[in-house]
C-alpha cells in the first residue's frame, strides 16, 4: 500500500466509539437506489444457503429478501440496531477500532458484506486480514460505500480522497491485508439525477494470513 500520510486515521472526534454509538440510529444512511445496488451485488456475490457475516451491521439487513442463508451473523457497535435485524441469527457487538480481532473461527463464513462503514476503521488492514481468516478460500467480501458519512468519526485520508480515490484506497487495503486474491472495484452507482452513488470493491479470501 503506498505510504500515507501522518494522521491519516485520526478523527475529528476522538472520544471512544461506545459513547458516538450508544444512541441507536434507526435511520437509512443510502438512498433506496443505492440499498438496491448494495443488494443486487449481494445477490450477484452471495452463495443461497451459505453463512454469511454481516460486519459493521446496524438494524437493516441489504440482502436479497428472496434469498436463503444457512446463517446469518451480524458485528455491531448498538446493541438495540442489530436486535432488530430480522435478518441476524445472532450478533456481536464489538469495537473492532479498539479490538479488529474477529470473534469466529477460521474458515467459517461463505460470504462477507460492509456496508457504507470501511471509512470509520482505524485499523482497516487489520480487520480484512480478520475477514480474510474467518471466510472460506475464494469466498466474497464486499465492500461498499457512497458520498456520505458521519464526518467527525470519519478517518482523515477518506476526506482528502474523492470517489475514485476512495475505491484504490480500499483496493490498497485488501492488498496490504496479503490474504485476498481477485481485487476489484466497482462503480454500481444509480444512473439516475439526484441519487445516491454506490461504489464496491470486491476481493476473495485466499485464506489466513501467511505473511
Amino acid at each position: 500500500m503506498p505510504e500515507l500520510p501522518g494522521g491519516a486515521f485520526r478523527r475529528t472526534d476522538e472520544t471512544p466509539d461506545e459513547e458516538f454509538y450508544r444512541t441507536p440510529r434507526l435511520v437509512t444512511h443510502i438512498d433506496d437506489r443505492a440499498i438496491a445496488a448494495v443488494t443486487q451485488l449481494y445477490r450477484e456475490y452471495f452463495p443461497p444457503g451459505g453463512e454469511i457475516l454481516d460486519l459493521m451491521s446496524s438494524w437493516i439487513s441489504h440482502l436479497p429478501p428472496e434469498v436463503e442463508y444457512g446463517r446469518v451473523i451480524g458485528l455491531g457497535m448498538n446493541e438495540t440496531e442489530l436486535r432488530r435485524n430480522e435478518r441476524l441469527a445472532s450478533y456481536v457487538v464489538q469495537n473492532l477500532n479498539e479490538n479488529p480481532r474477529l470473534p469466529f473461527g477460521d474458515d467459517e463464513f461463505d460470504g462477507c458484506g460492509i456496508c457504507v462503514s470501511v471509512d470509520y476503521l482505524t485499523r482497516p488492514v487489520e480487520v480484512l486480514r480478520e475477514v480474510g481468516r474467518v471466510l472460506k478460500p475464494g469466498s466474497p467480501l464486499i465492500i461498499t460505500f457512497s458520498n456520505r458519512c458521519f464526518p467527525t468519526k470519519a478517518v482523515a485520508v477518506w476526506h482528502q480522497l474523492d470517489d475514485r480515490g476512495h475505491m484504490r484506497l480500499v483496493e490498497d487495503y485488501l492488498r496490504e491485508a496479503g490474504n485476498w486474491d481477485g481485487i476489484r472495484g466497482l462503480d454500481r452507482s444509480p444512473r439516475r439525477l439526484f441519487s445516491d452513488p454506490l461504489y464496491a470493491v470486491v476481493g476473495r479470501s485466499a485464506g489466513p494470513y501467511a505473511g
